[in-house]
């Protein structure tokens, strides 16, 4: 395989990816600010720009960080690469380039997720119940396109697309994770209560994992035990340790196939040796904050390595 079509793919995956977690994440700080009372709401759009590194260029519009700009700014806004709108234009870019590669299911998903675009990206602010309808419809076709990148061959297409998924999830989790860390709780309001619940339950919901939290864990909803689920537990594929399991898998199968072994697979399985013997406890008393940067920083060098690797153009 070519090594720009082995970057298109790679890419293909990632921008998916990031198009879904935009639209999980406008998802839950809509809710985050349906259910927090004033300033809570306004921190609640703060977090999502730190979160996406999309805050100073939304202060560069000199627009006020409210629910109607914020959310216009994350999935309508074509002046920045931090949108909905222009990952999946992205995404679209490098599944045109690879067309060949892809079934028609996978392309429709790709191009069916781009044309609810069409028309829509007029000035002009709308209403959370609009936004929540946009981000549902563009996380259905994002599902769509992974289950039928799963109905394909097992072969280097789908493994590149899912190699770039796993990379990407992997550091969405983590700044999703770290939502809360931005998120502060109103005054008079305390660690546990209504409100802190609220905000652990969205972040669980962002990554449906609301039942999957209550068959594993039987002492009700604790922030504990939510970062346990979200950092330690491969049963949830959105975690860290199966996103990271799922990379030295795939980095497996194509050192297999391709006979290409190098920096990115020696780095991933450090990763996860590192991350099997990690303590959800641990991370908390040393800092969650801390770890999560740290894991964002790192997940970035593997992705440049997996670039270096493969000779990705």
């Amino acid at each position: 395989m070519l090594s720009r079509t082995a970057s298109s793919l790679y890419w293909l995956g990632r921008y998916v990816e990031r198009t879904d977690f935009i639209a999980r994440l406008v998802e839950a700080t809509v809710r985050l600010d349906v259910l927090s009372p004033r300033p809570a709401g306004e921190a609640a759009w703060a977090s999502a720009l730190a979160v996406t590194e999309t805050d100073t260029a939304f202060a560069e519009t000199g627009r006020s960080i409210t629910q109607a700009h914020v959310a216009r700014f994350l999935t309508l806004d074509t002046s920045h690469p931090g949108s909905m709108v222009r990952s999946i234009d992205m995404a679209r870019n490098n599944a045109r380039a690879v067309r060949t590669a892809l079934t028609k299911e996978a392309w429709t998903g790709i191009n069916r997720a781009w044309l609810i675009f069409d028309h829509r990206t007029s000035p002009g602010a709308q209403g959370a119940m609009a936004t929540l309808n946009l981000v549902e419809a563009v996380k259905a076709e994002t599902r769509g396109f992974e289950g039928a990148v799963h109905r394909m061959l097992r072969n280097q297409t789908t493994w590149f697309i899912r190699l770039g998924q796993a990379i990407e999830r992997a550091d969405n989790t983590a700044r999703l994770l770290d939502v809360k860390y931005h998120i502060l709780l109103p005054e008079g309001e305390r660690v546990g209560g209504v409100v802190d619940r609220d905000q652990w339950t969205t972040i669980l919901q962002t990554v449906s994992a609301v039942t999957a939290y209550r068959w594993l864990y039987s002492e009700g909803l604790r922030p504990a035990n939510v970062i346990d689920l979200l950092i330690a537990r491969t049963e949830l594929p959105r975690s860290l340790a199966a996103s990271v399991e799922e990379a030295v898998e795939i980095l497996n199968l194509l050192a297999k196939r391709t006979g290409l072994h190098g920096e990115a697979d020696r780095m991933a399985r450090a990763r996860q040796q590192r991350l099997q013997r990690l303590r959800s406890g641990d991370v908390i008393a040393q800092g969650l904050h801390q770890f999560l940067q740290g894991f964002i920083a790192e997940n970035d060098q593997l992705h440049m390595a997996v670039g270096r690797q493969f000779k990705f153009t």
